[in-house]
């Protein structure tokens, strides 16, 4: 058993297909097949299914696939110790952002970690939750910024910030003079949120609970989008405060941007990162440059 033949069997799991894991794998499909089927005689079980149009793990298998993930991890991480020896801020950090947070919060760290970290450039990865939370498992990604409740096994999170959110109306709604709104006032309206793949409209349900007993428009795969479609009269929508500040709304002068009243629906940001993962120094300069921002938008948890 080899550290290659592991790897290619945490590809061809993630890739249910032999000739994009070869490719992923930059070698053969021929010398990959042969690889894994090696590995399975050595083992004296099966460990994927084939047919002619999918390959899927056994049970058995399924099990030595999270085995496989946690050694090629624990190799890569005695790789890391010995790599940053002192200097853990001394290689590029691959972050993941929710696409929710990404666009609002990347420009706010950038400029502190210039400073603070300059020989840590950031690999950025924005995503859905989901796809997140498998790339940090597999160790594609170092840590991710994402909302809570964030329970994954193996995974460590530390609060950030807590966000309000807003509402946001055409300049011609009713409710465009209008100081604040109540949570409860929006069950009457079209509100428009991203696409059901996007944890971000459950997050905005969950803040917002009475929104779940009338049906909402559910499109769009960016916030940016969402603005514009508000923009263009098709109905109301609820951001985070991040993504409704000036600098978003000030050169669209067909949007109006009102605060609701208390109790204001509001989530939860964390840093989350495996519990394996040897750059301790790196993640808490990450933490502590999102901590460092001055918005009126984001409160920072002590």
């Amino acid at each position: 058993m080899t550290l290659s033949e592991l790897r290619f069997v945490i590809a061809v799991s993630k890739e249910r297909n032999f000739r994009r894991a070869a490719e992923k794998c930059f070698v053969s499909q021929p010398a990959l097949s042969l690889a894994i089927k090696k590995l399975e005689e050595d083992l004296g079980v099966l460990i994927f299914e084939r047919s002619r149009t999918d390959v899927s793990p056994t049970p058995i298998g399924e099990q030595i696939i999270e085995q496989a993930i946690r050694a090629v991890e624990e190799v890569a991480h005695i790789r890391e110790i010995a790599k940053q020896g002192n200097n853990q801020l001394g290689s590029a950090f691959r972050l993941g952002l929710i696409y929710s947070v990404g666009p609002y919060l990347l420009p706010e760290i950038i400029p502190i970690l210039r400073e603070t970290a300059p020989g840590m450039p950031l690999d950025v990865e924005e995503n859905l939750t989901a796809q997140l939370e498998s790339q940090l498992k597999s160790g594609v990604i170092d840590a991710a910024v994402v909302a809570l409740p964030f329970d994954v096994p193996g995974i460590k999170t530390m609060p950030l910030y807590d966000e309000q959110y807003v509402v946001m109306v055409p300049i011609n709604h009713r409710w465009a003079d209008r100081q604040e709104i109540d949570a409860e006032e929006l069950i009457d309206e079209n509100v428009l949120l991203l696409n059901s793949g996007h944890c971000y409209s459950h997050q905005v349900l969950l803040a917002c609970p009475d929104l779940s007993r009338k049906g909402q428009v559910l499109q769009g795969n960016s916030l940016e989008t969402i603005r514009n479609m508000v923009a263009s009269n098709l109905g109301i929508t609820v951001l985070p405060c991040s993504a409704a500040t000036g600098r978003y709304v000030s050169a669209n002068p067909l949007v109006k941007v009102i605060p609701f009243s208390e109790p204001v629906p509001a989530r939860r940001i964390a840093l989350a990162w495996r519990k394996s993962y040897a750059r301790d120094l790196a993640v808490n300069c990450i933490a502590d440059a999102i901590k460092a921002i001055k918005s009126e938008c984001l409160q920072q948890i002590k």
